[in-house]
């Protein structure tokens, strides 16, 4: 895997996030890499979050290494929905979205092997609609 790009998490997300790894299974494939992208994210104040960053529930277009685009929004496991394009956190691809900027790209593990992942767009961010306690 290549070097991972700094990412941005707001402290919302950060103190949620926490809190749901500690519920996690033992084992969960995901919840020891998306620990440690938590461990490594410079955590800021939800009012002080640059608009061009994915929290969560942001709703971002996305590139994959085979050239595919696709519109998700990174959720809590409990609302993720494949079929509406609600990507858990917990699943590879939302761990690896989680803090990216536009632009940025990231090589990350799923059980079918590598991807690479590039933020196109972000359409719709909590924090830059105000949404600061959601």
């Amino acid at each position: 895997m290549s070097t991972s790009p700094a990412i941005t998490v707001s402290s919302l997300d950060y103190e949620r996030l926490a809190a749901l790894l500690e519920d996690c299974e033992s084992g969960h494939p995901t919840a020891a890499a998306l620990e440690a992208e938590l461990e490594r994210a410079d955590v800021v104040e939800p009012s002080a979050m640059p608009a061009g960053i994915i929290t969560m529930n942001s709703c971002a277009r996305v590139q994959l290494d085979n050239a595919q685009e696709k519109t998700l929004t990174l959720v809590y496991p409990r609302e993720a929905d494949s079929e509406q394009g609600k990507i858990s956190v917990l699943a590879p691809i939302g761990a690896a979205l989680l803090g990216l900027s536009v632009g940025q790209s990231i090589d990350w593990p799923t059980p079918a092997g590598s991807i690479r992942l590039k933020v196109l767009e972000i359409t719709f961010q909590p924090e830059a609609a105000g949404e600061l306690h959601r």
